[in-house]
């Protein structure tokens, strides 16, 4: 639309250059995303933004997770504010938490429980809710009734229990849990331990998948198993069923592919902020991770203040939020639902919807 515009004409200039100058002027800048969809589910917008600044009486503080259950309620946990929420219909509720760093509350109701460093939450296709009360070192679980019990890890730091019930195992600083495609795999990154562990939700078994517990960059091709890692911070699978595995330290992508080898597929290590193939991509302290059917997965970049998307089939890494006239600061969260993106804002104590 650029040619109505022009108030003279340009001697010399053909009308199929007059055209592309028109498409190029109305052209997106790189690295500028298409925000024209982003929603604001819970929070407020901050002054510049898309809609109009507003205060809440009981604003969130600090959520770190979300999930939805069958029937479409967004479940959010709080790692400063401690609480749990259920949103329905745009109506916040909070069912469990009372702010306090405690650990009370297994075998009665959630209202009851406290919690200590909610990093995330997963949602079985049972309805059942799986906490990761991070600094408690276990997974806590509430059954459709709304009883909660201590379903993984004994509230103690330690490393034990493959091979056994998940109830008998420990973890060190679980910071992140994600269920696999069907729903029946309970994925755990094991912080402290440098592990990414798995629960067999049918058999409630334990086991290793990568990690054997040092510090160290894995080289691409080993067993995953055999290979150190820097700190495992999230984790999540793709339909497949390859594993990923998002290092905050690392400042990398890595997957665990069907043969059980690791390998990096992002990032190399150096903290930066830039999109590109590989490799040429930085990531400054990610935190979180999630994939859409299609196998994209979406990193929360917490210091770049940015939501990235890596591409499998290229191997590209481009900024899907953040860059543009909508603001993050330190996003904490991703999770994907019913084709569309929710972005946990952590420092704008905020969830936003991205489509």
């Amino acid at each position: 639309m650029g040619i109505p515009l022009l108030k003279k004409s340009v001697k010399g200039l053909s009308l199929i250059a007059l055209l592309a100058l028109g498409q190029a002027t109305a052209a997106k800048q790189p690295n500028e995303p298409n925000e024209s969809k982003v929603t604001l589910i819970d929070g407020s917008w901050n002054p510049g933004e898309a809609g109009p600044v507003t205060t809440q009486a009981n604003p969130l503080n600090r959520p770190f997770g979300v999930d939805f259950d069958s029937k479409g309620r967004m479940w959010i946990v709080e790692l400063e504010g401690g609480r749990v929420h259920r949103l329905a219909n745009g109506v916040r509720k909070q069912v469990g938490g009372d702010g306090s760093k405690s650990y009370r509350g297994d075998g009665g109701s959630l209202g009851q429980a406290t919690f200590n460093g909610m990093h995330n939450l997963a949602i079985a296709p049972d309805d059942s809710v799986y906490i990761a009360d991070s600094w408690n070192h276990c997974i806590r679980r509430v059954d459709v009734k709304g009883h909660i019990t201590t379903y993984a890890g004994r509230g103690k730091a330690g490393f034990s229990g493959d091979g056994g019930p998940a109830a008998k195992a420990q973890f060190n600083y679980i910071m992140c849990i994600a269920l696999n495609h069907n729903g029946d795999k309970l994925y755990v990154a094991d912080l402290k331990n440098r592990r990414i562990r798995e629960i067999d939700l049918k058999s409630d078994k334990v086991r290793t998948i990568a990690g054997n517990g040092q510090r160290g960059v894995p080289k691409d091709g080993t067993k995953a198993t055999q290979a150190p890692l820097v700190d495992p911070r999230a984790v999540c699978s793709d339909t497949a069923g390859n594993v990923y595995v998002l290092e905050r330290g690392g400042h990398a992508l890595r997957v665990v592919r069907l043969d059980g080898r690791i390998y990096t597929v992002a990032g190399n290590g150096e903290k930066g902020n830039s999109d590109g193939r590989g490799s040429a991509a930085r990531f400054n302290g990610p935190k979180h991770i999630c994939a859409d059917p299609a196998g994209n997965i979406y990193v929360a970049d917490d210091v770049n203040h940015l939501i990235r998307k890596y591409e499998p089939e290229t191997g590209e890494v481009s900024t899907v939020l953040g860059r543009g006239k909508v603001k993050l600061s330190n996003p904490h969260g991703v999770t994907w639902d019913k084709g569309k993106l929710y972005v946990v804002d952590s420092s704008n104590h905020r969830i936003i919807r991205v489509e």
